[in-house]
């Protein structure tokens, strides 16, 4: 390299820019709790993408404001991508929510190779400007009722983001926690799974703040989320440190099948053979589980709004349609908190399952959390009385999805610590595949075709007789 290709490629002709990998690497005597707080920064605040749904019904009425004007009988979606004279349908609105996880995984197959070669920070940082640049551009979407904006903006930009953010902190902490790689991955996946329980309620404060008579507040809470967002993702990308080369804790000594792997000698695929059978069998595992969760998650809002209605206030004879303005605000508030709630189990579900993983194995995590996921999700039907004992509660979903979510991280370990970032990445599009199908089912299939129709059965007490999904 020449004198002139370093100084180009470095800061003051050094060769290392302040982003490089070589900047971050760390000096001896680091203490290596030092990075999940940095992780955790990075989480919470992508993470914000399971709490979307608070948005869901305010954007729905973005023109009518008190009650959404209807687009014409029979129009496309393509109508509604550039409409600018009818409100959106919330299941138009909700494959922005499909597109975080689509574009996750694919982000994170895509760029998880280069993420080891390029470092954490600078992925952080991508990820920052990613994330809360399509915040911004979502904000101009909303403030001009340009749908496609919004998809385009937190959908694709975003998921960009979301994919590099999400890998980024868990491949640094599986290199700094050979001795309890679940404990680790699972402080970091934590705060993604538990970040709406901070964005959730601050979102709709903000939407409460900004609202007024003639807008809906939701394109300035973007603009103040992304400010507060970038903020702290800057923070934890420049907290991040790799160790050096053949670091290990002290005083451990890992046991020689795991020295194989470290060693590049496992029998597993490399980044150029992820059609390994193991790893499809995992990729399938994790595709079934986070297609249940995801689905309630990202509806829980305005599924819990529209169909208790007053009820949630006080009110049960009042139907959704019915409620005053401030009625509507006083059971968004709820619904927020219910999000908040959902993100609560995300967080339990998360650290629990992950760091059990370290002592009864990845293997036996993943078949007791299939197992799990399959019994929070069966519906049960039975006598009206047992209601309660019937009906599968979204957030013992929740909680159940993010059992095998908690061990998938330290999966790729079985294929060499060097493949950590690419094939964790290869293995979220998992979540691309779940994006859709989780989703999809909730917004399309599950809900009943008419809202008057699902109100009046869920005013019954036999809720789970009329709304499969509940």
């Amino acid at each position: 390299m020449t004198a002139a290709d370093t100084t180009a490629n470095g800061i003051g002709g050094n060769g290392i820019g302040l982003l490089d990998r070589e900047r971050i690497i760390a000096k001896p005597g680091f203490n290596r709790w030092l990075v999940p707080p940095a992780a955790l920064a990075i989480h919470l605040c992508i993470g914000m993408a399971y709490g979307f749904s608070v948005f869901w019904l305010p954007l729905s009425r973005a023109i009518g404001i008190k009650s959404s004007v209807a687009c014409p009988a029979g129009a496309s979606i393509l109508n509604a991508l550039f409409t600018t004279s009818c409100d959106w349908k919330i299941s138009e609105l909700g494959w922005m929510y499909t597109l975080f996880f689509v574009v996750l995984g694919s982000a994170a197959a895509m760029w998880g190779g280069w993420l080891e070669r390029a470092g954490p920070r600078k992925a952080g940082v991508v990820a920052a400007l990613c994330w809360c640049g399509g915040l911004m551009i979502s904000a101009v979407g909303v403030a001009t009722h340009q749908l496609w904006m919004m998809w385009l903006g937190s959908g694709v930009i975003g998921g960009i983001g979301l994919g590099l953010g999400y890998i980024s902190p868990v491949s640094t902490l599986i290199k700094w926690f050979p001795d309890r790689r679940g404990m680790a991955t699972g402080m970091a996946i934590m705060g993604f799974g538990g970040a709406a329980m901070i964005g959730a309620p601050l979102a709709s404060l903000l939407m409460n703040y900004f609202r007024t008579p003639t807008m809906i507040g939701v394109w300035q809470t973007f603009v103040a989320l992304g400010v507060i967002y970038f903020v702290f993702m800057l923070g934890g990308a420049f907290g991040y440190r790799v160790p050096p080369v053949g670091w290990q804790p002290e005083g451990w000594t890992p046991p020689p099948e795991k020295r194989q792997v470290d060693d590049h000698q496992a029998s597993g695929p490399s980044p150029g053979r992820a059609q390994d059978k193991q790893f499809w069998l995992i990729w399938l595992v994790l595709t079934l589980n986070v297609s249940a969760g995801i689905g309630v998650i990202g509806m829980a809002s305005p599924m819990l709004q529209e169909i208790f209605g007053g009820s949630l206030i006080g009110h049960p004879e009042l139907k959704f349609g019915e409620l005053s303005g401030e009625q509507r605000t006083a059971i968004a508030v709820i619904a927020a908190g219910f999000t908040g709630l959902l993100s609560l189990f995300n967080i339990g579900g998360h650290f629990f399952w992950a760091s059990l993983s370290d002592k009864v194995g990845r293997k036996n995590t993943t078949i007791r959390s299939s197992r799990s996921a399959s019994r929070s999700m069966r519906w049960r039907r039975g006598p009206p009385t047992s209601a309660a004992r019937r009906c599968s509660s979204p957030s013992s979903a929740s909680s159940c999805r993010c059992t095998a979510v908690a061990s998938r991280p330290c999966q790729p370990i079985s294929f060499g610590t060097q493949f950590v970032g690419a094939i964790h990445g290869r293995l979220l599009t998992a979540w691309s595949t779940a994006g859709i199908v989780g989703p999809v089912v909730v917004n399309y299939t599950a809900r009943p075709s008419s809202p008057r129709a699902c109100r009046a059965s869920w005013s019954t007490t036999s809720p789970c007789t009329s709304w499969p999904g509940c």
